[in-house]
């Protein structure tokens, strides 16, 4: 085959040459030799292509032969390996098959082993069957011999030998009981002083005595005349705003402001010290920094009662209640800081709480908030405790909370332990001594009394101020709704009623102010 497609090859390439020749122009002489050079060039590539194409097929049969002789010795090997496959799974087979059957001799024979017991079971169920029916029958002629002697039948003496009994564990237990109380309230009332003992010892706040006085140093002496005015008229403004009595005495550099109401003596502070460093100091200007003291104030009651949430890390409180915490800082309890005391107060409840393993935050609050009725008891009728249980309730306050403030002074039944600790702790924080001072506390009560009575009942009345300790209540009306004779009617009768219902030393003098104003502005 290659010999064929060389030599076509060469017969194709001799064609081509004679057409390029004679293209060239070359003479037929020389075409003829070239040609026959050509073709002897031929003739001996064929020939060594031929011997070429033999050796290939001689190489190409002897490694056909080799390959051959290898698959069929690789054929050879693979089936002897499968006869030694095959005959030593006939062996396991035949091992398996004579294993199972030695088993199935054995399960057999246990076959038959357990179906002899089962027949032995069954007599032997037999016989203890027989002797139980025997038992039963010697029992009740036991019995009826035992009921006859003793003259009771079976259900009798039962109920009899359980009354004995009952009775009988009854009186035991009762006296293991009392024991148990005993020994529990012996140990109650120890581990109980243990505990307040421990809270009052951890808290070691200071306490300083309220006082109705507050004083104002001035710069200089000066600074009374221009505070008192021409013929007195600023500081009669001054009393007239605030409602606190401004005492302008022979102390150097300094004036006194009396009130019994703390947050109404310090707006009245804030005024004047506002006044005394602008200077102008007149009727208008006394007002209108009057107005603003108040909003500082407030801002004031705020951050204190943040302040106390802070100190007792406490969260989450509605702002309304933090306010109403801040304005007890100007409040007092018989001489004691309201707003100091339910701090101290929710310290030592804490402590207790911890030592008794209860919530320590729940009674932080309950204590922190239990006297948060005082701040409205002058505005809102009835007992501080149910006030301070509505405020929260209103609120948004836990029901635990809430329950803590009504009771606090046994005026709705205690319930819970954290209302008991709310109690002890305030106990604690106004009995500890020189935390109260009665007659202070007496005489605020007299002023605010003053003052309710001179604002109840009587329409028309704007601000009623108590001053000069008690001695002269200021009763300010709204002038269109009050004409002059009936602010004489309106100050006759508060002075009746003063009479009838106070017992004071000296006389107390009531002055109602009808002052009527108009006011325009100039563009």
């Amino acid at each position: 085959m290659v010999s064929v497609l060389l030599g076509t090859a060469l017969l194709v390439t001799l064609g081509v040459l004679i057409l390029v020749l004679r293209r060239q122009g070359v003479p037929p002489w020389q075409l003829q030799e070239r040609l026959s050079a050509v073709r002897q060039e031929a003739e001996e590539i064929r020939a060594r292509a031929q011997a070429d194409a033999q050796e290939i097929v001689r190489k190409a049969e002897e490694q056909a032969k080799k390959s051959a002789e290898a698959a069929r010795a690789e054929l050879e090997s693979e089936a002897r390996s499968l006869k030694e496959d095959l005959r030593s799974l006939r062996e396991d087979l035949e091992r398996r098959e004579s294993r199972l059957a030695e088993r199935e001799q054995r399960l057999d024979a246990e076959v038959r082993r357990l179906e002899e017991h089962g027949r032995r079971l069954a007599e032997t169920r037999r016989e203890l069957e027989a002797r139980k029916a025997e038992l039963d029958r010697l029992d009740e002629d036991r019995r009826r011999v035992l009921e006859q002697a003793a003259g009771l039948t079976a259900e009798q003496a039962k109920n009899e030998l359980i009354a004995s009994i009952e009775n009988q564990a009854k009186r035991e237990a009762a006296l293991i009981t009392r024991e148990i109380e005993s020994a529990a309230r012996a140990e109650g009332e120890k581990r109980a002083r243990k505990i307040v003992t421990l809270a009052i010892q951890r808290v070691a706040s200071e306490q300083t005595a309220e006082s109705v006085v507050s004083v104002l140093h001035l710069p200089s002496e000066e600074m009374k005349g221009r505070i008192i005015g021409r013929e007195g008229r600023n500081i009669r403004a001054f009393e007239t705003t605030t409602g606190v009595n401004l005492i302008i005495d022979d102390t150097p550099e300094a004036v006194l402001l009396s009130c019994f109401d703390p947050v109404r003596r310090e707006v009245a502070r804030l005024t004047l010290e506002k006044l005394v460093q602008d200077g102008r100091i007149h009727p208008q200007r006394i007002e209108e920094v009057y107005e603003r003291s108040k909003a500082d104030v407030e801002r004031l009651c705020v951050r204190a009662g943040e302040d106390a949430l802070l100190e007792l890390g406490i969260t989450d409180m509605h702002p309304e209640l933090i306010a109403l915490l801040g304005q007890l800082r100007y409040r007092t309890s018989y001489g004691q800081n309201v707003l100091g005391h339910l701090v101290e107060s929710a310290h030592i409840a804490g402590i207790m709480a911890a030592e008794l393993r209860l919530p320590v935050e729940l009674v932080k609050r309950c204590t922190l908030l239990h006297d948060i009725g005082k701040a409205l008891t002058h505005e809102v009728e009835g007992s501080h405790a149910l006030i301070g249980a509505e405020i929260a309730r209103r609120y948004g306050e836990h029901e635990d909370v809430v329950h803590a403030i009504e009771a606090h002074h046994n005026e709705v039944e205690v319930r819970t332990v954290e209302a008991v600790l709310t109690q002890a702790a305030d106990a604690i924080s106004g009995s500890r001594p020189g935390a109260r001072r009665e007659s202070l506390e007496a005489y605020v009560k007299r002023l605010e009394r003053l003052e309710q009575i001179a604002r109840e009942k009587h329409e028309g009345v704007e601000k009623v101020y108590a001053m000069q300790a008690g001695r002269e209540i200021r009763v300010m009306v709204k002038p269109e709704a009050v004409d002059d004779i009936q602010a004489q009617v309106i100050a006759r009768d508060i002075a009746k009623q003063v009479e009838d219902e106070l017992t004071y030393p000296g006389q107390i003098r009531v002055t109602v102010i009808r002052e009527s104003r108009a006011t325009e502005f100039a563009r």
